[in-house]
């Protein structure tokens, strides 16, 4: 593609470019990449600025290995290019590069209706609810989501352990999606994602959010900053801008907001679409679900619409928090006009998503169930939801990442202390913090809340063995749950990416002990 071809339509997203050498139009470009070590010939290089190094400084490399182009910040004259190398300057390398991105891809969004899905908890469950209901409405959904992409009725696993690739994998694969027919790209839209410019130049037609508790300072320094990240998704939705050549069918602009949240007085202020509210037992809701019943198999509930429908969703899925998911994607494909028995029937039949709320039966007597909840809000919805449906003890084993959020350590002990009978704080993933360091700072909540350690709970470095020794004191009637990995397939210590499954570690301790 010809860098000329790039360039067009910058002006509109407020993007300066400038050329530190002679005009560069008639460059060829082949890929587009950040990492320097993955240039081939006639690449373009964006150097950008990130948390641990400066894209500046490998641009030497970039050269090297036969990029034809260079995006930075800073002047072009600093780095002697040869004269086969043109330099674009730009004030945000990061967004420069989405933009570019979305331009070398075809722009991807344009060619299809974009919803994403935003929120501390629930985001996985409810981008999977609304492809389902989409599916069932006839329509071909794509998704990407912490778990894995999805382009019409192929699922590839997602590996990388990001919600939001880098801006030209995401793009990469919003390109496959339209090329294999899809007319509903879902997308699972982090704060992370779009404070870090991985979702730029994504064109959404609805924006929907789950809740919004705490999580990822490390990334945004303060909760203000973090709720305000979440807050560029409803921004983006523009009612008034018309897509090129757009999806095949006229696509409503929509925020769908949670009116038993926190979150919907601060998100209110940034919507310029239309706002579709939805809630639990709340008249004051668009979409508000009454009659809910939970159940250890699953809920059910009465949804009545804006219209004056009203229609009965019979769900596998368990728990108050799926309910509200559920409104959420109801809310989501009730205004792109999905019937509401297609709804019904979608949410009837939907099979759930791995890792989230996942039992684990090798024939033990007690319960044992692999979850997600690795903040403090999605840890004390969990628990709070098995406690009735268990028996006997309640136990939880988990901890909390490394070289990330602090904040939320002591918080996440004082919820288990709270709300298990006993738990095993161990490794989430320590990274290149000291293992126990952690363990220790999420106990000192623990204790805070009324906690004794070596009596309600221990400290167990080694996920394999804190999950062995919950099995072992766990009895008939309890039920055993594993918080924080869910499906993840990886384990980071220090700065190795090491094979992981609670699921299959679970069934291989389970198996075992029912051998001897």
């Amino acid at each position: 593609m010809h860098l000329a071809d790039l360039l067009r339509g910058f002006d509109r997203a407020d993007i300066t470019f400038s050329y530190a050498g002679p005009p560069t139009g008639s460059l060829d470009v082949s890929a587009i990449t950040y990492n320097s070590q993955v240039v081939q010939p006639g690449a373009l290089f964006v150097a950008r600025p990130g948390h641990h190094a400066d894209g500046h400084h490998f641009i030497p490399d970039a050269v090297a290995r036969g990029a034809s182009v260079i995006v930075g910040s800073r002047d072009g004259a600093e780095f002697a290019l040869p004269g086969s190398v043109g330099y674009l300057r730009v004030d945000h390398p990061a967004r420069a590069l989405g933009l570019l991105a979305c331009a070398f891809y075809g722009q991807p969004s344009r060619q299809m209706a974009v919803i994403g899905v935003t929120g501390t908890d629930g985001k996985t469950s409810t981008v999977n609810l609304i492809a389902a209901i989409l599916d069932a409405a006839g329509h071909t959904s794509g998704l990407t989501s912490t778990v894995d992409f999805k382009i019409g009725p192929q699922r590839i696993e997602n590996e990388t352990r990001f919600t939001n690739l880098e801006a030209p994998e995401l793009q990469a694969v919003m390109a496959q999606m339209v090329a294999g027919g899809v007319d509903y790209a879902v997308i699972e839209s982090t704060s992370s994602g779009l404070e870090l410019e991985r979702l730029a130049g994504i064109e959404y037609d609805v924006a929907v959010v789950t809740n919004i508790t705490s999580e990822h300072l490390e990334v945004h320094g303060s909760k203000e900053a973090y709720w305000r990240a979440k807050a560029m998704l409803f921004e983006r939705v523009d009612p008034l801008q018309a897509k090129e050549p757009g999806p095949p069918f006229v696509t409503p602009r929509v925020c769908v907001l949670n009116a038993d949240d926190a979150s919907y007085a601060f998100l209110s202020r940034f919507c310029r679409a239309p706002i579709l509210t939805y809630g639990i037992e709340n008249p004051g809701a668009d979409v508000n679900a009454h009659q809910v019943v939970l159940r250890a198999d699953g809920s059910s509930f009465a949804v009545a619409l804006p219209d004056g429908t009203t229609f009965q969703v019979e769900s596998p899925l368990v728990a108050r928090f799926n309910v509200a998911n559920c409104l959420a994607a109801i809310a989501a494909c009730w205004s792109q006009g999905v019937a509401p028995e297609v709804i019904a029937h979608a949410l009837a039949t939907f099979s759930g998503v791995p890792g989230r709320m996942e039992r684990i039966d090798a024939g033990q007597d007690f319960a044992v169930i692999v979850d997600y909840a690795h903040t403090a809000e999605s840890l004390h919805q969990v628990l709070t939801v098995l406690r009735p449906l268990t028996r006997g003890r309640l136990i939880a084993v988990f901890g909390s990442a490394g070289d990330r959020d602090r904040t939320k350590r002591p918080e996440m002990g004082a919820v288990a202390a709270e709300n298990a009978d006993y738990f095993v704080i161990t490794d989430e993933d320590p990274r290149t913090e000291d293992a126990l360091s952690i363990l220790r700072e999420i106990a000192a909540g623990a204790v805070a809340a009324g906690a004794t350690e070596g009596v309600d709970f221990i400290n167990q470095v080694g996920r394999r063995e804190a999950i062995a020794r919950a099995f072992a004191v766990a009895g008939t009637g309890d039920t055993v749950v594993l918080c924080g990995k869910g499906h993840e397939q990886s384990i980071i210590i220090g700065t190795a990416k090491l094979p992981w499954d609670d699921r299959r570690v679970a069934r291989e301790l389970l198996n075992a002990t029912s051998v001897t």
